[in-house]
């Protein structure tokens, strides 16, 4: 089922960028797609980190919820840069991770990353270094709306 996911995905992100929708090259597109799928089969990259088509249904949920939180941040900091006293107030804390998976754990370092005003600048097994423009974003991780959400996303215990 993996294998037959990745070479559909492969397909699509193809279709997507080339543009160009001859029968040969729609045909060659497959071809590259499945002998991909096969090949990264074969080096025993496919799984559950690799490819996690099991996160899909929760994605529903999951995209457009960070997609609001990054728009919220990126507001936020327009506010700030455009404050005339710039008001910021650098801060670095780390904060743990209560996912299970280091796919989890990669999950809430990257959707940190993702939200304006914060940065994952280390990550040590479950502790995440944490660089927040303003002390306001260190409190809101530290509170764990974003672990606990990314806990959901990723299954629960």
């Amino acid at each position: 089922m993996r294998n037959l996911s990745l070479a559909g995905f492969l397909f699509a992100f193809w279709l997507a960028l080339s543009g160009h929708y001859t029968p040969f090259l729609i045909a060659a597109g497959a071809a590259c797609a499945v002998l991909c799928a096969f090949a990264a089969h074969r080096m025993r990259v496919l799984d559950s980190e690799g490819h996690p088509i099991h996160l899909l249904p929760r994605a529903v949920t999951y995209i457009p919820w960070l997609i609001v939180e990054i728009a919220a941040a990126a507001w936020a900091v327009t506010k700030i840069i455009l404050h005339p006293r710039l008001p910021i107030s650098p801060t670095l804390t780390t904060v743990r991770a209560s996912q299970r998976t280091p796919l989890g754990v990669s999950i809430y370092a990257n959707s940190i990353t993702l939200t304006p005003g914060t940065i994952t600048v280390g990550v040590n097994g479950n502790e995440i270094t944490v660089h927040a423009l303003v002390c306001e974003g260190a409190l809101d991780l530290e509170g764990g709306t974003m672990d606990a959400r990314v806990s959901r996303f990723e299954g629960e215990r």
